[in-house]
């Protein structure tokens, strides 16, 4: 897909002027070219993946571009930004190559979280190594070798830094707060998720970068990095997805529509519409499972990855002979409709 992308951001840089974090209020996917004119005139930008930093002159000269055009929206960014006393920034993604810079990696990170790129279709090579570990506070981002001193400070004024995490990527909610969700622990949602309309996240539930639901998910388990969850599946509480970062490798992991993954259940191949996994039950690609007919009479073994992406599909553990077994699962899983609302 075309991804040519651009953003405006606030970011924060430490002491020696390395970039921590950025953040882009509304970034904009394959905007139109009066919109893109207006920007780049003023900043001769020709083409490439580029983070240009901002002073008040070029700001004021986007802006008067904008006037007149009836982008209330723009003018409106625009005119915020002119009173920031942190960096300001455009950064452009003329192509999806692999990311060269935090900026870079920021806005694709928003780009999830915003809905406007589904997971997996960004390249994020690479990023880890970009990405320094950032103290996550009360105060805002901070520079780990900063910190002792920024926590002198805080005490010395009466005040208490607090630290909510030590980590590469923050929380999303501090970020982006996508319409029509519910998130019980923002904590345990990372910048990068993408998050349907209609999910609801639980307290024990938790969204790695570049995965997520389609929407009206309920989600009390583990959506790891690269997974991505149909709409109307219930994942139990304590479940977990093997991602591309925990045992999946590079192979990527689905749940289809209205599957059901039980609490404390584990699993490690795709799953296709109206799935079942019975609870506790971890369920690995080489896995072997007797499959059963719906007489339930076995047709042989197979191993899991052989049935990955197949639908109406029921995982359970024989409770006598602990064999895994898969029957054909005829009823859909209809979640509780009380639960999806989110007004």
């Amino acid at each position: 897909m075309n991804i040519f992308s651009l953003a405006f951001g606030l970011g924060t840089k430490d002491a020696d002027g390395k970039w921590l974090e950025v953040y882009y209020p509304a970034p904009l996917l394959n905007p139109d070219t009066g919109i893109q004119a207006a920007i780049f005139t003023p900043l001769d930008y020709q083409n490439g993946n580029v983070q240009i930093e901002l002073d008040n002159t070029q700001l004021n000269q986007i802006l008067d571009n904008f006037a007149g055009s009836g982008n209330q929206a723009m003018i409106n960014l625009l005119s915020s930004l002119l009173l920031s006393k942190k960096p300001v920034l455009l950064c452009v993604l003329e192509n999806d190559e692999a990311p060269q810079s935090v900026p870079e990696v920021y806005l694709k990170l928003h780009l999830l979280s915003h809905r406007l790129v589904l997971p997996h279709g960004l390249n994020l090579d690479g990023m880890f190594s970009l990405l320094p570990n950032v103290a996550w506070t009360s105060s805002g981002p901070i520079a780990l070798h900063e910190l002792p001193q920024r926590q002198l400070e805080a005490r010395l004024q009466g005040k208490n830094l607090s630290i909510d995490s030590v980590d590469k990527f923050p929380k999303m909610t501090d970020y982006v707060v996508p319409s029509g969700v519910r998130i019980a622990d923002t904590a345990r949602v990372r910048l990068g998720a993408y998050i349907g309309e209609g999910t609801t996240i639980m307290h024990e539930g938790f969204v790695n970068f570049n995965a997520g639901s389609m929407g009206e998910a309920m989600v009390e388990g583990r959506i790891s990095a690269g997974v991505l969850v149909g709409k109307g599946s219930d994942l139990g509480g304590g479940c977990s997805i093997l991602g591309t970062l925990s045992g999946g490798n590079k192979v990527i992991i689905s749940v289809g529509e209205k599957c059901l993954i039980g609490a404390n259940a584990g699993l490690g191949i795709s799953l296709g519409d109206n799935c079942t996994i019975e609870a506790g039950l971890f369920l690995t690609a080489g896995t072997k499972v007797a499959v059963l007919d719906t007489e339930q009479q076995s047709l042989g073994l197979v191993k899991a990855r052989d049935l990955s992406g197949k639908s109406g599909l029921l995982f359970r553990r024989n409770s006598t002979t602990g064999q895994v077994e898969c029957l054909t699962n005829l009823n859909s899983i209809e979640l509780n409709a009380e639960l999806h609302a989110h007004n």
